[in-house]
């Protein structure tokens, strides 16, 4: 189904720290050149004190400053992160109270499918949208993976960085193209616990973290796992995205895939035919920014003018789960 969805303005926020590929080489005894080879990443961000809220409000100031828009003409907030700054409340709350915005009453929720978070929030909120529901909202993506990676695990350790994007939404005025065109989301469980982070919930409560469990509580990964799995569905996924729709991978002026790791988006783009001229790839710059990932390649995408008002655009990926997803939409 089409839903008439603009992309009113998107902003963003990376921590100050810079850290260098050559500093992991050092940190994990590695040779020169050995993370940069393994994941594509030759610079990431580390927060440095920032909390995910402070830097979710500050890429949402920058996307309502974009729009020409302020908090008051918002109808909603949507956190759309695979991590969270705490278990209770929602990160969206906590957002809301970092622009200074705590008595507006404007709803505040999270969304959470890992690193598809905002492609399942751009999804879900487009048909709320479209009906009417709300006029103009925000989506925030803001994530601080560094807190919990795995130094021992050194190949998935040196693909992920910090960072937050927001984009604001709201329903394509009268003769304007802009619209979603179509998308899609399937979960294959089986594929649920090739990456994951054990500790922290009701299973393993963190009261729980003591001597020898200390790795349930950070992120683990099979990558070669996931990318067989991977690789064994996403053609038949993008037939089912695709369906009925008339569109191919032809049909888009820039495909916009989930910064997963170097290796990772040279494949999905010699298999799925996807030109280079025609893909975002901006992993070498910030790493893996979980769910921030793909509205960062989105927002840097507008910010070099690779995209232009009325292009075809293909947001697509994979997250833990381990699910698939993707929108299209006419930018």
């Amino acid at each position: 189904m089409e839903r008439q969805i603009k992309l009113l303005g998107t902003g963003a926020y990376l921590p100050k720290r810079r850290v260098m590929a050559e500093e992991l080489d050092r940190k994990l005894g590695m040779r020169d050149g050995w993370t940069v080879k393994k994941s594509g990443v030759a610079v990431r961000h580390y927060v440095d004190g920032e909390t995910a809220s402070q830097m979710g409000a500050a890429a949402v100031r920058e996307a309502l400053a974009v729009a020409g828009l302020t908090f008051a003409d918002l109808d909603c907030l949507v956190c759309a992160s695979g991590t969270a700054q705490q278990e209770i409340p929602c990160t969206a709350a906590l957002i809301q109270e970092q622009l200074g915005e705590g008595m507006s009453g404007v709803p505040c929720f999270d969304v959470n499918s890992t690193c598809l978070s905002f492609v399942t929030a751009l999804d879900a909120m487009s048909y709320l949208v479209h009906a009417g529901r709300y006029e103009r909202m925000v989506i925030v993506s803001t994530e601080i993976a560094s807190v919990g990676l795995n130094w021992s695990h050194k190949e998935s350790c040196v693909l992920f960085g910090d960072g937050a994007v927001a984009v604001v939404i709201g329903r394509t005025p009268a003769g304007e193209s802009s619209r979603v065109l179509t998308s899609h989301m399937e979960t294959y469980s089986k594929g649920a616990h090739l990456s994951e982070i054990r500790g922290g919930g009701s299973m393993i409560h963190p009261r729980e973290y003591v001597q020898g469990r200390e790795e349930d509580f950070v992120f683990d990964m099979d990558g070669r796992a996931i990318f067989r799995l991977t690789s064994k569905l996403i053609d038949g996924y993008v037939e089912r995205l695709f369906a009925g729709t008339g569109l191919t991978m032809n049909t888009f002026d820039l495909v916009i895939p989930h910064q997963a790791s170097g290796m990772a988006m040279r494949i999905m783009r010699e298999k799925l035919g996807i030109p280079r001229e025609r893909f975002m790839d901006v992993i070498g710059q910030y790493g893996n920014v979980i769910a921030a990932s793909i509205p960062l390649a989105l927002h840097e995408a507008i910010q070099q003018k690779r995209m232009q008002r009325g292009d075809t655009v293909l947001l697509i990926g994979t997250s833990a789960g381990l699910s698939l997803g993707g929108v299209a939409f006419v930018y």
